[in-house]
């Protein structure tokens, strides 16, 4: 017990001190938002993973996923790293720091306001992520109330309390900053722990081989009558597996929380270095993560899903471990969970700040205002998540429409913002209009799957998949849409796409192009 709260103490006191120290990096909007748009690679690409991959993954996704596929559920993980990470870095890095530096914009419905001239397409995007990130960081607490029973033996509410106490002071004290260093070393702290679980809970089974070999020996009639499903190379259901890598990997192409870290950005050597940087720790995390929640079932003499739920899976396979491994667990939940909810309060107090609240009702706010209130917000939704997660665990029942809408956060926003951002950083014939009608197909389409999902087929009746085929659907949705509707201003437009044929000089060092090759 002295190894668990001596390692705690340490890691709060480093969380409070980085925010402490970042506080002159904090003075004005741009730097509490942004980090003055000079944040280097190692700190950028940690904090899009340390975003991307919260508690929710390593207790909840990696052990329901890992159960229903087996150790198929690795998929999620590597299509997390090539589509979530790579690949959107590739496509998405370059492409946002330039137009959203050249737009101004520190937040993505200040993008849609000045990218298609619409005031109207910012309060929509600001409501939309108000709505549906509040009850996705309430989420980022369930994985923590099993773990820190396990270890503590103490209430869940004082988890919920102190985690989001602390998050909410370094994040308030440095801003962007502190959550870009403090989620450094809080990604440190997940790639360490995710290589020792693994490690550690195979050992337990005999090692890699044996585990394997145990899994294959796992039937499930109710699933699948193949014998071996469990260890193949795709599991039992394939499809729906693809609809989970599809949602969790092409998500963050569209997520504000995440888009957001290539506005702040240093240089284009940051973007390529990140680039690389941002895939290992996906592979690594992700990758071992759903690897590990993948060998579930061999612990099924431990288990009942009926009653305990996919969330006890992941610490019924940890509770044999040292203690120093359980302390290690602890912290990298505590981890994934803190860096995930300081990113999230940090969107959503700095959305409603600059493009509700001083877009709508006061204009000519000033910036010390602005960040007032933005401090003022961060608590405030700190405490409304901290409640619900509260409340929703102690009345399931009585508030279980706030689990499912928790389920269809990602979806929701993710397949509203997606199409119409890729499409607006590289198309200029996308219109205002095609935006609107592809945030409202999203965010009615998802509220329907949750309040009325008879109305659709049984294979969109998850939010997993539903949030997939919103995503999909919106890249053929948002062209289609813009093809039949008023071309946008074309001056506007090529003002705007100016920014990718600015001429800049550079060293031959960092560009070798055929006129320097000439010249020697």
């Amino acid at each position: 017990m002295f190894i668990k709260i001596a390692l705690l103490v340490v890691f709060f006191g480093v969380m409070i001190g980085v925010g402490v120290y970042c506080r002159r990096h904090s003075t004005d909007v741009n730097g509490f938002v942004l980090g003055g748009r000079s944040v280097g690679p190692w700190l950028t690409a940690f904090a899009y993973g340390t975003s991307y991959f919260s508690a929710v993954i390593f207790v909840g996704y990696a052990g329901q996923f890992g159960w229903k596929y087996g150790i198929a559920a690795t998929w999620i993980g590597i299509a997390n790293a090539l589509l979530g990470s790579l690949l959107a870095w590739v496509v998405l890095g370059r492409r946002t720091r330039v137009m959203t530096r050249h737009l101004d914009s520190a937040t993505m419905p200040q993008f849609f306001g000045s990218r298609f001239k619409s005031k109207g397409l910012k309060v929509f995007a600001s409501a939309l992520i108000f709505i549906f990130l509040i009850p996705y960081t309430a989420s980022l607490y369930n994985g923590l109330s099993r773990l820190f029973g396990m270890a503590f033996n103490v209430p869940y509410w004082v988890c919920v309390v102190a985690m989001a106490v602390l998050t909410g002071i370094y994040v308030v004290a440095g801003g962007y900053m502190a959550t870009a260093i403090n989620d450094f070393i809080q990604g440190i702290v997940m790639l360490v722990g995710i290589v020792a679980v693994v490690l550690a809970v195979l050992n337990q089974n005999g090692g890699f081989l044996a585990s394997l070999d145990g899994l294959a020996k796992v039937n499930d009639a109710a699933v699948s009558k193949s014998p071996g499903v469990f260890a193949s190379f795709f599991g039992p259901d394939p499809l729906s597996l693809l609809g989970v890598m599809i949602l969790t990997s092409l998500g963050t192409w569209g997520l504000p929380q995440m888009v957001q870290k290539f506005y702040a950005i240093k240089s284009e050597k940051s973007i390529s270095k990140g680039t690389i940087i941002s895939t290992i720790f996906a592979t690594v995390v992700a990758g071992g993560s759903y690897f590990l929640g993948g060998f579930g079932r061999l612990f099924s003499d431990k288990i009942n899903i009926e009653t305990d739920g996919f969330d006890s899976i992941v610490p019924k396979m940890l509770e044999g471990l040292p203690t120093v491994l359980i302390a290690i667990v602890v912290i990298l939940v505590l981890s994934a969970s803190m860096s995930t909810l300081s990113s999230l309060v940090l969107t959503s107090s700095s959305t409603l700040t600059l493009d509700f609240i001083k877009g709508l009702i006061k204009k000519d706010m000033k910036e010390k205002s602005q960040l007032f209130i933005m401090r003022v917000l961060i608590f405030v939704f700190v405490a409304i998540s901290a409640v619900i997660a509260i409340l929703q665990a102690k009345n399931p029942a009585t508030i279980g429409f706030i689990a499912q809408l928790m389920g269809i956060s990602w979806g929701a926003l993710a397949g509203a913002f997606l199409a119409p951002f890729l499409y607006g950083l590289y198309w200029k014939k996308v219109t205002k209009v095609a935006c609107y009608v592809n945030f409202a197909f999203s965010s009615v389409f998802m509220m329907l799957v949750v309040f009325c999902k008879d109305l659709f087929p049984t294979i969109l009746q998850s939010p997993i998949n539903a949030g997939a085929f919103c995503m999909l659907f919106g890249m053929i949705l948002v062209p289609l849409v813009s093809l039949i509707t008023k071309a946008p201003d074309k001056s506007h437009v090529d003002d705007i796409f100016s920014c990718y044929e600015r001429k800049v000089t550079v060293t031959v060092k960092d560009s070798i192009g055929q006129d320097s090759l000439d010249g020697e």
